[in-house]
């Protein structure tokens, strides 16, 4: 099987050295995932290494300029294999983890990280000329830039691809794959600070176990993101 191709685009490639730690870095060791993080600067043709501009009709802020980003996916994207290209925006669709999933079966994944005011439109434009594109947001929130949603994109994404997690059983536990939040978790001791594991699961009941699994799922749920349940 051939490992996944994952890139990144951003002023501050170093924002990815995260990715090298834990599951994902041992994914890349064994060959299943292959990262890899691009400078945007180093498609600029200037002394400065300019990657933004003011906007036209005004406004506060700074946009990115089209040219860097034209050079780069010029570079990148090749018309021999079929990429997907999603840039991290608040403005974009919601991330889940049904989206997760489906990214995971992607081959070459290309994250396209903008600041400040964000992208000129154009070059999302151009982007789809070349390739499937994804205009994705993490939240209803705005971020300095599109790096901390990348990073929390491609960690989700990766899990997914076969072989990365040992246990691959866990990912169907997990919350929202079954469209609601996972129940709660014990370990030992028993009893800690006055406060017990509830006694079903101690009991080696498995029926019974799963039943108040479901239960604590659904309250939970209820509790946490009623609009889930809607």
């Amino acid at each position: 099987m051939l490992p996944v191709k994952i890139e990144a685009i951003s002023i501050f490639p170093e924002f990815f050295d995260v990715l090298g730690l834990s599951l994902l870095g041992k994914a890349q060791e064994q060959d299943l995932i292959q990262f890899q993080a691009h400078d945007l600067r180093a498609w600029t043709e200037d002394k400065h290494k300019t990657v933004d501009d003011s906007p036209y009709g005004g406004g506060a802020g700074m946009v990115m300029k089209p040219e860097p980003w034209g050079r780069a996916f010029d570079e990148i994207l090749s018309a021999k294999e079929a990429s997907t290209v999603i840039f991290t925006t608040p403005a974009g669709i919601p991330f889940s983890q049904a989206l997760a999933q489906e990214l995971s079966q992607k081959q070459h994944l290309i994250f396209a990280c903008g600041r400040y005011e964000g992208i000129d439109q154009r070059v999302v434009d151009y982007a789809a000329t070349k390739a499937d594109v994804l205009e994705v947001s993490i939240g209803d929130y705005v971020l300095n830039g599109g790096e901390v949603a990348a990073v929390a994109m491609i960690e989700a994404i990766s899990r997914l691809i076969p072989g990365v997690i040992g246990n691959s059983e866990s990912l169907t536990e997990e919350s929202h794959n079954a469209g609601l939040l996972e129940y709660p978790s014990y370990t030992k001791p028993s009893s800690w600070r006055s406060l017990d594991v509830p006694e079903v699961l101690l009991s080696g009941h498995h029926a019974e176990i799963d039943k108040w699994r479901k239960e604590q799922s659904l309250a939970r749920t209820k509790k946490n993101r009623p609009d889930l349940i809607d």
